[in-house]
């Protein structure tokens, strides 16, 4: 009896210990990456390769904003510190960096996310671990809907895109409209919701043609489209092929709307890949970003990255990070200076109607409705040898 006695103590002793051990993990899980001077903040993107835009510059944005808060005394007097880390844009890299930054660099949170399908593969992780997540330049719809309590998005996603772009075609008047595509994820997540929005207007495309991310040549594809007699194309393409396409169909004499999206969307870079003076006389493009690199409400932004990062210009990639990364200090000054992870979601869920220094539209997390916070797709196109805004 006694046995039993001291079993059932040594139980009982061993079960609140589980239970205040317990409590002490959430509690510090809720508080990890602060201390009473700075706040850990985690980013995941590629360094290098052909989309390496979307990460280490798209970061070094983020970095841009760090650096302005900090000098300005940090948020409630803590200084935020960005660890970053190289997902090569592959769904097993942004899985690794995940768990690296939230269980090994101890983050508060993450920002970034520059792959659709390497950042859709790392989301069980994310909602997992429960390290907050602001999502800045993957598109896919899946990240971030259905809700997570814990993934927010700063950028235009792939549905919101896609419907855009059909009603920019049709608006316009065009009657034969085409598609040019790559097929990787990323085009896929942006393709799928193309396709269902036009079964939806009763929109049969006159053709819907293949690129890949590398082709030197598109004039296969040109030559397709201009027998079809296309006088729209819908590009779910990067910049460096839309480029190759319009080059190719240029030199044809063929010149009909072409309609781009965010990936192409730093109009003097792309005039430059196309190569031909005039070239975007009939190209507009979606836009998540209000201002051209070169604007002058820009350049207090282009000397602060080229402070930071002599080697960089200012480009459109970097003011994607700069949105991203005011809307993230504007949830966490809301938070309050007794910051947890809780509060800080919960100051994310509340942002409405913010304006950023780069984002063409208004921010707003309408939680739980959506954690989408960028609804508003802006338009940029050449008139007159200008670039000028469309909404």
């Amino acid at each position: 009896m006694k046995m039993y006695r001291k079993s059932v103590l040594g139980l009982s002793v061993i079960a609140l210990t589980t239970v205040l051990f317990s409590g002490s993990a959430v509690a510090d899980v809720q508080t990890q990456g602060i201390s009473d001077n700075e706040i850990r903040i985690g980013a995941f993107g590629p360094f290098g390769g052909p989309v390496y835009l979307y990460g280490k510059l798209v970061m070094n944005g983020v970095a841009a904003v760090f650096d302005e808060v900090n000098e300005a005394g940090g948020v409630h007097g803590r200084k935020l510190t960005l660890v970053r880390e190289d997902d090569n844009c592959k769904p097993e890299g942004s899985i690794a960096a995940v768990k690296k930054l939230a269980y090994s660099e101890k983050v508060f949170a993450i920002v970034g996310g520059a792959c659709s399908n390497a950042t859709l593969a790392s989301v069980p992780e994310l909602v997992k671990s429960g390290i907050p997540m602001v999502i800045n330049s993957a598109v896919a719809d899946a990240i971030s809907t259905p809700v997570k309590k814990n993934i927010f998005t700063t950028q235009l996603t792939s549905s919101i895109e896609s419907r855009a772009q059909l009603d920019y075609a049709l608006n316009k008047g065009a009657k034969k409209i085409a598609v040019v595509r790559m097929t990787d994820a990323w085009a896929m997540a942006r393709y799928n919701p193309l396709m269902a929005y036009a079964k939806e207007k009763g929109v049969n495309f006159i053709a819907n043609l293949e690129l890949q991310i590398d082709a030197p040549d598109a004039t296969p594809q040109a030559l397709k489209l201009k027998a079809a007699g296309a006088d729209a194309i819908i590009f779910i393409l990067y910049a460096k092929p839309a480029a190759v396409m319009m080059r190719d169909a240029l030199k044809l004499g063929y010149n009909p709307e072409w309609i781009g999206e965010t990936a192409i969307n730093d109009f003097a870079a792309f005039q430059k890949q196309v190569g031909i003076p005039g070239a975007l006389k009939n190209f507009a493009t979606i836009t998540a970003i209000a201002y051209q690199p070169t604007d002058p409400e820009m350049k207090s932004w282009a000397t602060r990255l080229k402070k930071l990062f002599p080697n960089d210009e200012l480009s459109t990639f970097n003011l994607n990070g700069i949105g991203s990364a005011q809307v993230m200090v504007e949830a966490l000054t809301n938070a309050g200076r007794d910051l947890t992870r809780d509060k800080f979601l919960s100051a994310m869920g509340n942002i409405k109607d913010f304006e950023s220094d780069a984002y063409a539209g208004k921010i707003t997390c309408d939680h739980p409705r959506s954690h989408q916070c960028n609804q508003t797709p802006g338009w940029l196109a050449l008139r007159d040898g200008k670039i000028v805004r469309l909404d």
